[in-house]
């Protein structure tokens, strides 16, 4: 039985099928919303809802929020490394 396209997940789909599957998705704010959420719920259930926890989903989120910081300071800190100091 053949799965539509709309229905299967990022993973799932060729590579010849992606644009059309990117077309098919919902990008009004409402959509992105659930999407985030969807994601959010997925993240939660599976590391931080958990009987036996680590520390894989805080150590995640804490390498996202290090990584985000970098990158909005990356021209700041591009400048920095040509300085000479002398």
């Amino acid at each position: 039985m053949e799965v539509p396209l709309k229905e299967k997940r990022l993973m799932e789909v060729k590579l010849g099928e992606l644009p059309s599957w990117i077309m098919m998705r919902d990008f009004t704010p409402k959509g992105i919303a659930g999407a985030f959420q969807r994601g959010y719920h997925r993240y939660y259930n599976k590391y931080i809802n958990v009987k036996k926890g680590g520390v894989a989903g805080v150590s995640m989120v804490l390498a996202a929020y290090v990584f985000f910081n970098y990158c909005r300071s990356y021209k700041e800190l591009k400048h920095e490394r040509r300085r000479k100091y002398h």
